[in-house]
């Protein structure tokens, strides 16, 4: 069973989804889902750091363009995006969470995605 712990966008709004200029992208996550499903997958440890990279990508196209990376929890993984420096048109913008897990003195790493397609009207 799946426990969606996150990411969770909040890119800049759960309704917005037409942007221009400069936005912040920012996202979620449930903590006490996350150490559920590291539970479920065997997983016993302290989480080290959480990271979150951003990319975007025109709808359509297959390689995605990194925009930033956040490890700023406290601040839901923010990253400054020129929506600008692309042309109008129809973008996925995926953000790729990553838990870092030390276990003794290993580390394990999990990994959740979240996409959302957005438009550009500059």
């Amino acid at each position: 069973m799946s426990h969606n712990w996150g990411p969770h966008f909040i890119v800049p709004s759960d309704t917005l989804r037409d942007f221009s200029g400069r936005i912040l992208l920012r996202e979620t996550l449930d903590e006490e889902l996350l150490k559920y499903n590291l539970e479920s997958l065997g997983i016993e440890g302290s989480v080290a750091r959480i990271s979150n990279p951003w990319y975007i990508r025109k709808v359509g196209q297959n390689t995605w363009l990194k925009v930033g990376e956040s490890d700023d929890k406290a601040a839901n993984f923010p990253v400054s995006w020129d929506t600008t420096t692309v042309e109008n048109g129809k973008y996925e913008v995926l953000g790729l969470m990553h838990v870092f897990v030390r276990v003794g003195d290993q580390e394990r790493i999990v990994a959740r995605q979240s996409i959302v397609e957005v438009t550009i009207k500059n």
